[in-house]
């Protein structure tokens, strides 16, 4: 469709321009480490509402949910979309609550070392850590195979330019920089969505063909009482919800609300308006099915297009993706220099504001290299998310039922996500198995930490009270030296 060199110039054409746009914004905000990695209550209503839709639509919505469909049909769609509005809808009541015991707080690693100590501060931090890196390397990954689609450019040149320009303005201009390029993105990507799925469902014929083509091949897919459609979504529910509440981007977003009722706004339409997107995008697999039932279930929204794309749209594909992948992929790095920053200046409290920037920054770019590495080879996007969210569903309620219970206590929680990862990962499928029992995988992950915790502290004698009010005195407050 494009040649290599082609493909390459307008990846670098357009990843240059979100990353100058990136860095020329930011540098009229380029003030103190608080400024830099969190802009507490900048953000009016609007702002939030497109930076949390853009962050949710990561080049991920090109392959994973289409991916889906094909395995669980038209419900497992349902569940997917459904999914990824729940962890906005959760942060809701969890932000409020956290903005009103730590108002001036930073990170959810804050929390956990003040609430819970080093044990489960440093269990959480480590899942955290591996879900962000598993984000980055998920996004990186769809982007380069979007690309081979188009042309014969290799993942590896893919992945450098396309994380290169966002390391760029992200490292140089912090959440400020994040939120701008959302904003600007998601002017972008709608168009370019709506166009898109106007000219493949064109492709496909319309619904009633593939629907009578299911009918007659897969009619499971499209029957909303098929149990192995109904067990599909459900994992996708789960799966999605426990990993978005541990994500340090929607916590930044948090803080860089305006206020409560600001937050809460975005927050629950960001998470509304990603449904239909979503679900559109997995109907594609179903046409996929349909149309070629023995090709790539992964590329299935490719498949279905590709044959009769025009050059313009092809083109037209690279900035979405890039758009697509930049809003994703730089909330993670700017939610990796948040904890880095705010956790070494806790290790190392008499560091400067500006030797805490250079470290997150070489920190990120290191971290940026295994993204490289492990997005070159193509793995499938879909599994690399699954593997992340079993680890943050072992750990969602031993971390957050402390925000509310006065009486649970660091032992209880790090007690209870390692039994909800040994329970977890031990029905869990390796990438050459069938996915038969992955909801059974994330139940176990979830729901064991609630029957350890309770058996303990049934067991517990002695109930220690902790007072949820200290909370926010244990805040280290950010040099406010300029950088």
């Amino acid at each position: 469709m494009l040649s290599t060199q082609a493909a390459l110039g307008w990846l670098v054409f357009f990843a240059a321009i979100f990353a100058i746009l990136g860095m020329a914004y930011s540098r009229r905000f380029r003030g103190n480490l608080e400024e830099y990695i969190v802009a507490r209550n900048s953000q009016g209503s609007i702002a939030s509402i497109m930076t949390l839709l853009a962050s949710s639509l990561g080049a991920w919505i090109l392959f994973s949910p289409a991916q889906a469909a094909t395995w669980g049909g038209l419900t497992a769609v349902i569940g997917y979309a459904l999914g990824a509005m729940s962890p906005r809808i959760a942060m809701i009541p969890l932000g409020k609550r956290m903005r009103e015991l730590m108002p001036n707080g930073h990170s959810l690693t804050e929390f956990l070392i003040a609430r819970y100590g080093k044990p489960m501060y440093l269990l959480a931090l480590s899942i955290m850590l591996f879900y962000l890196f598993i984000a980055m390397t998920a996004e990186i990954t769809a982007i380069g195979k979007m690309v081979t689609l188009l042309a014969p450019v290799p993942l590896w040149a893919t992945a450098a330019i396309v994380l290169g320009f966002t390391l760029l303005y992200t490292t140089y201009g912090g959440l400020r920089a994040s939120i701008f390029t959302d904003k600007v993105q998601i002017v972008i990507i709608i168009p370019l969505l709506i166009m898109l799925v106007l000219i493949g469902w064109q492709a496909t014929g319309g619904i009633a063909p593939i629907a009578s083509r299911l009918q007659e091949s897969a009619p499971q897919l499209i029957d909303l009482g098929d149990a192995g459609g109904i067990k599909a979504g459900l994992t996708f529910f789960v799966a999605i919800l426990l990993t978005g509440i541990f994500h340090q981007g929607n916590w930044q977003r948090i803080y860089s609300a305006k206020d409560i009722p600001t937050m809460r706004n975005g927050f629950l339409l960001g998470g509304v308006l990603v449904v239909p997107f979503i679900f559109i995008m997995g109907l594609f697999g179903l046409a996929f099915m349909g149309m070629t039932p023995d090709g790539d279930s992964s590329v299935a929204l490719f498949s279905v297009i590709m044959p009769n794309i025009p050059l313009w749209l092809a083109i037209a594909l690279i900035p979405l993706g890039i758009s697509l992948v930049m809003c994703s992929v730089d909330t993670a790095i700017s939610a990796i220099s948040s904890i880095v920053a705010v956790d070494i200046g806790r290790i190392a409290p008499k560091s400067s504001a500006a030797s805490l920037m250079r470290l997150s920054r070489w920190l990120v770019l290191l971290l940026a290299i295994p993204v490289m590495i492990v997005a070159a080879q193509g793995y499938s996007v879909l599994y690399l998310f699954l593997l992340a969210d079993l680890l943050c569903a072992a750990a969602a309620f031993p971390v957050f039922f402390g925000l509310f219970s006065r009486s649970h206590t660091g032992r209880e929680a790090t007690t209870g996500t390692i039994a909800g990862l040994a329970a977890g990962l031990f029905m869990f499928p390796m990438p050459s198995q069938p996915v038969t029992h992955l909801l059974e995988s994330f139940l176990l992950a979830a729901l064991t930490p609630v029957v350890v915790i309770s058996i303990m502290r049934l067991l517990k004698r002695n109930k220690q009270h902790f007072e949820l009010g200290s909370l926010n005195t244990s805040i280290r407050k950010l040099d406010s030296e300029q950088l």
